[in-house]
């Protein structure tokens, strides 16, 4: 049995936390591999060290003194391993970091650093073999992750190391400079681990005990989703759901291995499992509601606009030539709307709006500002009549106005097109009819 055991900023923040983590390692002998955040906020008022990181680099690559930021972030630091009471060489550690923003060492590097450090940390206060993912995790020149060398690599690595600590969020590219993954990427790292070892559980830990059927700064304190298939998980994460990075699937995915989010602060708590399929029922018809707003849509309409060959393509080449992606598209007989995001599209409206008129002549093009997208996601929508019919009598009563509706042919999720100003109330109604009274 081979665990891979993540922990977030949260989980790290602090002496006290990082001693918590240590009792968390070492209650289960299984879990061989450690994956460190850099640390978090310790309270709201607080600045995570990554940001402080960002700021200290900005100042050296603006060529002005930086001293005072980063004797902040080694008093951090210092904190932690005085409070843990280890022998670490902080000093060498940040006369060498010092040296590298003198010679800009790049952005990247430097929001590295606490992922390092605080592996340093880890792995002195735990035992445990330090391993660089600089060393072991590949991106190609063009940025892309090279993920079949890295799963080489650091698979060949780690075999022969009963238990290691590996910093998430980098790796490097070929020239050896550090490169990072997008911001929460250490999720990812956790996920390359657990590939390379052929981990049988990947183990995310944070300050929240799983995933939550609804967004709880919208839903006072909502039911947590006991278990929920990969596909799920990327349609909630798409549409704003964030406990887990959402690229940290992949890894994981194509071997099978299933994530366990837990609460550092509460490990009694069971979790929420993240798995490639199961024939768990759902505790509720559906598995979860995500949204986000800040989208807008072009309504277009033309007469017998099914019959003309191409039509689609034209109007998706007008966004396409203006760089501008699109969310969905429903359409109808003589109309097809797009959904895109309104800071992307707002600039370059007019130059679409052209030309889509000169590629498809349209009879009329109408534009809606301030949408906001909802997704109502569940495995359990498949083999439930009426789940759509329940929304809208939900939203009906709670005074709220459908703008659109996209189902997948899956039948895993149903998106609806909602004005901002109704997210909140379709969430709430949403949650209400499923969840309250467990429809």
């Amino acid at each position: 049995m081979k665990k891979v055991v993540k922990f977030g900023g949260s989980s790290l923040a602090s002496a006290k936390q990082f001693k918590k983590a240590k009792d968390i390692i070492t209650e289960d002998e299984t879990r061989r591999y450690v994956v460190p955040s850099a640390p978090g906020k310790r309270d709201s008022k607080d600045v995570k060290v990554t940001d402080m990181l960002y700021a200290a680099y900005e100042k050296a690559d603006a060529g002005e003194d930086f001293g005072e930021e980063l004797d902040k972030i080694k008093e951090r630091f210092s904190g932690i391993a005085n409070g843990l009471g280890i022998n670490i060489d902080l000093d060498g550690e940040f006369r060498k970091i010092k040296e590298d923003f003198t010679n800009k060492a790049g952005v990247d590097y430097a929001a590295s650093r606490g992922e390092y450090l605080n592996g340093r940390i880890m792995a002195e206060y735990t035992g445990f073999s330090f391993i660089d993912p600089a060393k072991v995790i590949f991106f190609r020149e063009d940025g892309s992750f090279d993920s079949e060398r890295t799963n080489n690599t650091l698979g060949s690595v780690l075999d022969g190391l009963e238990n290691a600590v590996i910093p998430g969020f980098y790796g490097a590219l070929p020239d050896g400079s550090v490169k990072t993954f997008s911001r929460g990427g250490s999720d990812i790292t956790g996920s390359i681990v657990a590939r390379a070892v052929k981990a049988d559980v990947y183990e995310n830990w944070t300050d929240v005990s799983g995933f939550s059927v609804a967004d709880p700064r919208i839903i006072t304190d909502p039911e947590t989703i006991d278990m929920i298939t990969y596909t799920e998980l990327r349609e909630l994460a798409y549409m704003g759901a964030s406990v887990l990075h959402e690229d940290a699937i992949f890894p994981v995915r194509r071997e099978g291995i299933p994530i366990n989010i837990r609460n550092t602060n509460k490990p009694e708590d069971k979790g929420s499992w993240i798995v490639q399929s199961t024939g768990v029922k759902p505790k509720f018809t559906i598995t979860g509601i995500a949204g986000k707003k800040g989208f807008c849509s072009v309504n277009i309409e033309k007469d017998k606009m099914n019959s003309e060959v191409g039509f689609g393509r034209k109007v998706l080449q007008a966004f396409e030539d203006n760089d501008i992606s699109f969310e969905h598209m429903p359409s109808g007989i003589d109309t097809m709307t797009i959904i895109v995001h309104q800071d992307e599209f707002i600039e370059k409206e007019q130059s679409v709006v052209s030309e889509i008129n000169r590629l498809t002549h349209p009879d009329s093009i109408d534009i809606e500002s301030d949408l906001a997208l909802i997704a109502v996601v569940g495995r359990g929508m498949k083999s439930s009549k009426g789940t759509s019919g329940r929304i809208f009598s939900a939203l009906a009563h709670a005074n709220v106005n459908v703008k659109m509706i996209d189902q997948g042919s899956s039948e895993l999720n149903i998106i609806i097109g909602v004005k901002n100003e109704d997210f909140e109330n379709a969430i709430r109604a949403i949650y209400n009819i499923f969840v309250l009274a467990r429809l």
